[in-house]
């Protein structure tokens, strides 16, 4: 039975003594430290005996030297080998100065943060490496048996993917054409060749901008919710449980991703190249007077459909990269919210960082091939 913890002042040798009883326990100490502390304070040089507590944890032990912090003769703290021990150890931790934060300057914070730097790149190379030769048997397997596709969330994601992005994508692509068609206009008109504005519209919308804005979008919308989803699942311990019942979490969430992205990105693409089109035909035919069938003509005759195949090759590529940066991210969600919002931030970044370094290569390599 708990026993409160308390104490009496007597007398012993002409010297004031406060004998502890009771239980000096987190659970029954209540005020008697601060109690005991005034006493002694008010008598000075009061011993303490221990010898009557039953039972004494590291929080009465606590009270019990706090009140005593001016008495340090050991005739003047009397308790039992165990009780001293106790009392000896808690003394100790008081007594221990928290040890100080060095915090390096200069160079050698530099190639501290330098390391740490490398360090996370290398593991970020190898978590995007094991998750994209998971993606590819997965992908693998599903070409050999598309009977293990799921084809109706497949076609969902599609519908919220793909055709809820056509009109922002048109929108965009269609300032994207006439900012282009103005600031041909201004450039080509010092050398009085106005009229190839068409070919410079044709151009920069067919080959680079229809499908790197798109692929710009899709990383907004759909590598965000990508993470988002399929973090939330990951929060909620969804995909534990997936794995529990012998469902591969990458044949249920992440290669209906792919495959949706992979069916809609061409269909985006070729919308965002007539958005971008009709954006610089306006443009010339309002500043320049060139009618809609002119401009059409110099399109067919002057940029033909190379460029429109050279911008529309991009496109399973940057599928691929926005599916599964997406799917990634939500996969290393943790059990927090924090978590989860940086792993949607760093999805959208990353997404979009990927399509800039897509593009930068196919236009090295458009070069290489004299295309």
């Amino acid at each position: 039975m708990d026993v409160d913890a308390d104490f009496s002042l007597a007398d012993k040798d002409g010297e004031p003594v406060a004998r502890l009883t009771g239980d000096w326990t987190a659970h029954c100490l209540g005020n008697a430290g601060p109690r005991l502390a005034a006493a002694i304070r008010d008598t000075r040089h009061t011993a303490v005996d221990m010898s009557g507590v039953k039972r004494c944890d590291t929080a009465g032990a606590y009270a019990v030297l706090r009140a005593v912090e001016g008495v340090n003769e050991p005739r003047q703290l009397q308790a039992r080998p165990e009780t001293h021990r106790l009392l000896e150890l808690v003394a100790e931790g008081i007594q221990r100065e928290p040890t100080p934060v060095v915090k390096q300057r200069g160079f050698y914070n530099l190639m501290d943060r330098l390391g740490r730097g490398i360090f996370h790149i290398a593991g970020e190379l190898y978590e995007i490496f094991d998750f994209l030769g998971h993606l590819l048997v997965a992908i693998w397997h599903s070409i050999l048996n598309p009977r293990r596709i799921r084809w109706a969330p497949t076609f969902n994601l599609a519908e919220r993917a793909g055709l809820d992005a056509l009109p922002i994508v048109a929108i965009t692509t269609f300032f994207i054409g006439a900012v282009v068609g103005l600031l041909g206009v201004n450039t080509l008109r010092q050398f009085g060749a106005e009229v190839l504005v068409v070919e410079t519209i044709g151009i920069a919308v067919l080959r680079e901008f229809g499908i790197v804005i798109t692929a710009v979008l899709l990383a907004g919308r759909s590598a965000s919710s990508f993470a988002a989803e399929i973090g939330s699942m990951k929060m909620n311990q969804e995909i534990d449980a997936m794995q529990v019942m012998g469902v591969d979490p990458f044949d249920a969430l992440v290669v209906p991703r792919f495959v949706a992205l992979l069916i809609t990105l061409p269909l985006l693409v070729f919308v965002a190249d007539l958005s971008g089109l009709f954006g610089g035909m306006i443009v010339s035919w309002s500043v320049l007077d060139l009618s809609p069938t002119f401009f059409m003509q110099r399109i067919v005759d002057n940029v033909g459909v190379t460029p429109f195949w050279l911008g529309l090759y991009k496109a399973p590529v940057v599928a691929l990269v926005v599916a599964g940066i997406g799917c990634r991210q939500g996969l290393d969600v943790g059990d927090d919210v924090e978590s989860l919002g940086l792993k949607v931030t760093s999805a959208v970044v990353q997404a979009i960082f990927a399509i800039i370094l897509i593009d930068a290569a196919f236009a090295l390599v458009y070069m290489k091939a004299g295309l």
